[in-house]
């Protein structure tokens, strides 16, 4: 590799992302009104330079500048002397050049009016973009709880992306502050080439009709086989019905979720514990929360595997509690012992703070045992 090569991987220029849908093509379309008015100033530049030099014996930089400001009508005169015939020749290249001028102004408006090129330039940009982001959501389809949820989102620094069909979707992305949407189908493949779907974490489908989801669903995982991807999506939906709930599950939805349910199980578990639900809410859920849970997978190469839960020490180096255990097969054990063996692949239920809970996720990440634990 040279230098230069050796530079750009170093500075990671040559890793750069783009986009995974080129729409250069889309903006030449666009483009194609203004090729004859340029060729026609071209041409007129180049009969007016060599009639100059002609005519009038102009040397080639000058029979250029008078074309040129003879062709742009902005009255600087003759700046050498020109003949009886070379004035003629200038006031033909006037009215041609008042005609180009007006032919050119009556095609730039009527594109401009169609708004085509100017939304295919924004598109372009906002795609350029999305293809920066890492590791983030793409949540389809917008509604009131696509709302809620982008606030949740944008509080908590999650990146994500909205897609939704909906025509005025520049509009809406406005007035609700979502930073990054694509106007299409969700469940189409050039939605997902465009959401940059090959760098994001999960997919949480939103759509009213459970058709929408099960076809989001299917093309997501689909586009996952098809790109091989080391961790697979994960894929969050809702849904009313509770024949709609299985069958999500079983077309691939790691979690689905029904609103309706989960209102009523807000509201009985404030009925019954209004206290424990108030405590939950202001040290879960708050942004400003002393307290965080969130589970961590054990690596196939980290040093807890087949260790006893006393043996790790967790509690005393980052001052969290393991408060839960999910296997391999999903079989979630609550408030384990000391005895309980940890396996590959189980999720650790922790709770403590942010930055215990950021420790812990360090600690069962490495390979070796941590050189914290000498001194427990």
């Amino acid at each position: 590799m040279s230098p230069i090569g050796n530079l750009e991987k170093l500075l990671h220029w040559s890793t750069r992302s783009t986009p995974h849908v080129d729409i250069d093509s889309e903006l030449y379309l666009h483009l194609k009104p203004f090729r004859l008015p340029l060729i026609l100033v071209v041409l007129i530049m180049m009969v007016g330079a060599l009639g100059y030099i002609i005519i009038d014996d102009f040397t080639l930089m000058d029979a250029i500048y008078q074309t040129g400001v003879t062709f742009t009508t902005v009255g600087f005169g003759e700046i050498a002397p020109i003949s009886n015939a070379g004035r003629l020749f200038t006031i033909t290249l006037i009215i041609l050049g008042f005609g180009v001028f007006s032919f050119s102004v009556g095609i730039l408006v009527e594109v401009l009016n169609k708004g085509e090129l100017v939304k295919t330039l924004k598109e372009r940009n906002m795609l350029y973009k999305i293809a920066r982001l890492k590791n983030h959501f793409i949540i389809c389809y917008h509604n009131d709880i696509t709302i809620e949820l982008s606030k949740q989102f944008r509080s908590n620094h999650i990146p994500f992306v909205v897609i939704a069909p909906n025509t005025n979707l520049e509009e809406i992305a406005k007035i609700h502050k979502y930073p990054y949407f694509v106007q299409e189908d969700p469940h189409t493949e050039v939605a997902l080439l465009k959401s940059f779907a090959s760098s994001a974490k999960g997919i949480i489908t939103l759509g009213e009709n459970v058709a929408d989801n099960i076809a989001l669903i299917a093309s997501a995982r689909l586009y996952e086989k098809e790109l091989e991807l080391k961790r697979a999506y994960q894929i969050i939906a809702s849904a009313s019905a509770e024949k709609d709930i299985e069958k999500l599950k079983k077309l691939g939805a790691d979690v689905v979720m029904s609103p309706t349910q989960l209102l009523a199980q807000r509201i009985s578990a404030m009925s019954l514990r209004p206290d424990i639900n108030d405590m939950i809410e202001k040290l879960i859920y708050r942004k400003d929360a002393p307290i965080d849970m969130e589970e961590i997978i054990v690596p196939d190469h980290s040093w807890l595997r087949f260790k006893k839960l006393k043996e790790t020490h967790l509690r005393e180096i980052t001052n969290v509690s393991i408060v839960g255990i999910r296997d391999i097969n999903d079989k979630f054990l609550p408030m384990p012992r000391g005895e309980t063996l940890i396996t590959t692949g189980c999720k650790l239920l922790v709770i403590g703070t942010g930055e215990g809970i950021r420790a812990t996720k360090r600690i069962v990440r490495k390979k070796e045992k941590p050189e914290e634990l000498k001194y427990v």
